[in-house]
């Protein structure tokens, strides 16, 4: 029996592109509400609960309420477009655990850096991170309900964030508002690319 081009077509489509992202910032901003809110998968969690040992070294001002903490990763999956696949890496918050973000920094496209403006400074050693080892990333600023709206200008001032970095809001528990961010994070980090491949001028 011969095959009809429709059949072709489909036995010659490739296969998407997968691409990895990293999902991180300060303990208790959001990073595993946003994983878990866009992955088509069940997401993986290493979420443990907060012990009276832990309470010395994780600092929960202004989290009183959390009661769990991711102690390696979260990780899900979400397709963008039939051809690009993007896995996401949800980093811990606490210094305790930053020994593994190397690992999970490796074949990186790009990044989420999730900010709470009430506690700014707890995403200051992920945008470090990301500007030292040239890793594009964006700047999420996660909306806490009863939380002050600041401007996106304002966030990227107190954050000494270069003009290209884009900053935007989001609501990580929406599934579309998470996602718009995937979407930012991809574009930047492919004109990062572009920037790059492009020869000096003479």
């Amino acid at each position: 029996m011969g095959f009809g081009r429709s059949d072709r077509r489909r036995r010659s489509a490739p296969d998407p592109v997968a691409l990895k992202l990293l999902v991180a910032g300060g303990f208790g901003v959001g990073k595993t509400t946003l994983v878990g809110a866009v992955s088509e998968i069940r997401p993986l969690r290493t979420e443990e609960p907060l012990s009276e040992a832990g309470r010395p070294v994780d600092d929960i001002h202004g989290v009183e309420a959390k009661s769990t903490t991711t102690v390696a990763m979260d990780f899900g999956r979400i397709t963008l477009r039939e051809d690009l696949v993007l896995y996401l890496f949800g980093t811990p918050g606490q210094d305790r655990f930053w020994f593994l973000w190397d690992e999970l920094a490796q074949g990186a496209l790009g990044a989420v850096v999730l900010a709470d403006t009430r506690r700014l400074e707890d995403c200051f050693a992920a945008v470090d991170y990301f500007e030292r080892r040239g890793i594009p990333f964006t700047v999420a600023v996660n909306v806490f309900d009863g939380a002050t709206q600041h401007a996106t200008e304002t966030v990227r001032d107190a954050l000494d964030l270069d003009p290209h970095v884009p900053v935007v809001m989001c609501d990580a528990r929406d599934r579309a508002s998470a996602k718009q961010v995937l979407i930012t994070v991809v574009e930047h980090a492919a004109k990062v690319a572009a920037d790059r491949r492009e020869p000096a001028a003479t």
